[in-house]
């Protein structure tokens, strides 16, 4: 009867050199497609921001990225060129998007706490039914609205556009702070109920300041949404006055007359500062929203 006694498998140095040389390799060709691919994705933004600059003869004239000459003569056209300053359609939307953020912080909180910590009958079918909106597209209900509004004598108003908003209307962030509330242990409701506290104050004093992240997240992508919505404000406004960004850099093309290539790019850039700062402030707080919804703690 024989034993076999156990093998002893020896690491050189040679190759624990080479396994470190393959990861190293490994590590620089995934930095190297990533480069490639963020530089492919962001070539249209880094052309729109150099035809900004161009002069008009040049725009679609040349294929480097950058300019032979440099001007600002497209700012200015496109910032006075029209019957109303640019400006004002940035008032407009920042107006639009400030309103939409506190009507959907405030009602999809609330109907989110409702729906997380309150015990009511019927409360499982009604979040069944919310979240059944979320498969309905927006053009389903938009002629019974638009009915609704005309009636109302709201358009060509920018109540259309925020009232709404102030009804907890957005089914997706309602289920995105409901899967955050509970993820809150309910034992800090059951400690303030014995402290006396209301239901209002157990939303007001106990969850809202425990959900930074998680309003901040819904903040961000309604501020997002509703500076790049095109198709709302387009039904609904007409008069020039109340056009957002969105329907002011539609006015630089023209199909029955000449356009304004340069004026559209210099507005389309200076269109995406506001979300690239919004989202650079808000980061951290977006990242942890993203990333703790619907976490047990």
């Amino acid at each position: 009867m024989t034993s076999s006694a156990p093998r002893l498998t020896v690491v050189t140095g040679a190759d624990d050199s080479a396994a470190r040389w393959r990861k190293r390799a490994l590590s620089t060709a995934s930095h190297a497609a990533l480069i490639i691919a963020s530089i492919l994705m962001l070539y249209p933004l880094l052309w729109m921001l150099s035809a900004s600059f161009r002069p008009e003869n040049e725009i679609f004239s040349s294929s480097t990225l950058w300019p032979s000459s440099w001007s600002l003569d497209a700012y200015v056209r496109g910032w006075n060129g029209l019957r109303v300053s640019f400006g004002t359609f940035f008032l407009n939307s920042f107006i639009i998007a400030i309103l939409a953020i506190i009507g959907n912080l405030a009602t999809c909180s609330l109907a989110a706490f409702a729906f997380a910590r309150l015990e009511f009958r019927g409360r499982s079918f009604w979040f069944a039914l919310m979240l059944g909106t979320l498969m309905l597209p927006y053009q389903v209900t938009l002629i019974p609205q638009y009915v609704l509004f005309q009636g109302l004598g709201w358009i060509n108003t920018i109540l259309p556009l925020v009232v709404p908003k102030f009804l907890a209307a957005d089914a997706f962030f309602i289920f995105l702070m409901v899967q955050f509330f509970r993820g809150i242990p309910k034992e800090l409701d059951e400690a303030a109920q014995m402290d006396g506290c209301s239901p209002w104050r157990i939303y007001w004093k106990v969850l809202l300041p425990l959900s930074t992240p998680v309003l901040a997240t819904a903040g961000v992508f309604t501020f997002i949404w509703t500076w790049d919505d095109f198709f709302g404000p387009l039904i609904y406004l007409s008069d020039i006055r109340t056009y957002t960004v969105m329907l002011g850099l539609r006015t630089f093309v023209d199909s029955t007359a000449q356009s304004d290539w340069g004026g559209l790019f210099a507005m389309s850039s200076l269109s995406l500062l506001p979300i690239f700062l919004f989202f650079l402030f808000f980061q951290r707080l977006l990242i942890d929203g993203i990333a703790t919804t619907g976490m047990k703690r």
